[in-house]
């Protein structure tokens, strides 16, 4: 008992004292701290006391797309956690190819009695999508929040990176680099994600290197979101003397990674590659990847909250919350011919050596 209780109040950042009165329900303990304690409890895998165990608030609903992408479990972990720490008891419902769509999963969860649901990179970014079953959903008195790709026609919350400023950002790091002949490779052009990361990327390149709209098209390449899909995409730009690609997921540039050594070119001494994500272990690749980081834990948590709050009886606004990404400069971005380093740092951006995130100042 002495080192579980040392464990906890190590984990909560109280005394061993305040533990043992938290557990044995004794006045004395502000509800702040005696939070606190509960929660390291959770996090070191120890059974709360029958008397301290939260009633469930009830089920809700996590839909998502496959997993494969490691950016999806990472908002699922997230969303999970905090639904958890809320009372409620999260549902995972996973699209595979050939398996349950989302109506279908939609329907599953609403005949459990959910009491909301999160959609994440659903059928609501999908601009040849009927929004109609969104409208039969709220109907049916379920709330729900939708996660990645806004439509005027859903009057739900959204929650979503700013995917044009994302390839604003990549763009001015390769332009400043030296690159001039920068791809992107991105996904179907049906999906709003899509649209808007081509918008940014013209926007770049019409700022950075005086590109019009048809030149900047000339170098976009759509695909799938998959390694195999970033292969291709890439394979196409390099052939159209693109010396940089920026692409829409972490997966789709270690396939551009893979297309360039194919061809017998260096990354990034030959090619310089910036992915999208940052997703878990991203940092650890061949070379480390440079990306956009999205701000997975504030999208899951605002999703949370707004979720949260039309469960309660209090609509959050029918809007979209709109998340800054982050530039995180690894090894895979290099000068491009006759290009130099930038010496200086934009606010926006995180330079790391390898896995080791260096602050900015």
């Amino acid at each position: 008992m002495t080192a579980r209780l040392a464990d906890i109040a190590a984990q909560a950042g109280v005394s061993e004292a305040t533990v043992s009165r938290v557990l044995n329900g004794k006045p004395g303990v502000a509800a702040g701290t005696r939070q606190s304690v509960l929660a390291a409890l959770d996090v070191l895998g120890y059974e709360r006391p029958v008397r301290l165990r939260q009633r469930s608030a009830g089920l809700v609903g996590l839909i998502t797309p496959e997993l494969d992408n490691p950016i999806f479990p990472a908002l699922a972990q997230v969303i999970g956690q905090a639904l958890t720490r809320q009372g409620y008891t999260p549902v995972l419902a996973t699209q595979t190819p050939g398996g349950s769509t989302e109506d279908e999963l939609t329907e599953m969860l609403v005949e459990r009695g959910v009491s909301g649901i999160i959609y994440v990179s659903g059928l609501h970014a999908d601009t040849t999508a009927d929004m109609h079953r969104y409208d039969q959903l709220r109907g049916q008195g379920v709330p729900y929040v939708l996660i990645n790709g806004f439509s005027p026609k859903v009057q739900a919350p959204f929650v979503s990176p700013d995917d044009r400023a994302a390839m604003r950002l990549a763009v001015t790091h390769l332009a400043a680099l030296g690159h001039t002949r920068i791809g992107l490779a991105v996904g179907p052009k049906r999906f709003v994600p899509v649209l808007r990361k081509i918008e940014g990327f013209r926007l770049g390149m019409r700022e950075r290197l005086g590109l019009d709209a048809a030149a900047a098209e000339e170098l976009i390449q759509h695909s799938l979101y998959t390694l195999e899909g970033g292969q291709a995409a890439a394979a196409a730009l390099i052939e159209r003397g693109c010396t940089a690609a920026v692409c829409a997921s972490d997966m789709m540039a270690l396939g551009a990674i893979r297309a360039a050594r194919e061809r017998g070119l260096r990354v990034p001494a030959d090619v310089s590659v910036v992915g999208f994500d940052d997703s878990p272990l991203i940092a650890f690749t061949d070379p480390p990847l440079t990306t956009i980081r999205q701000p997975v834990q504030a999208m899951g948590q605002a999703a949370v909250r707004a979720l949260l709050e039309e469960i309660g009886g209090t609509p959050a606004p029918h809007s979209e919350f709109v998340f800054m990404p982050e530039l995180v400069v690894r090894g895979s971005t290099a000068a491009g011919p006759g290009g130099q380093r930038s010496s200086g740092k934009a606010s926006s951006v995180r330079r790391t050596a390898g896995d080791e995130d260096q602050t900015d100042g």
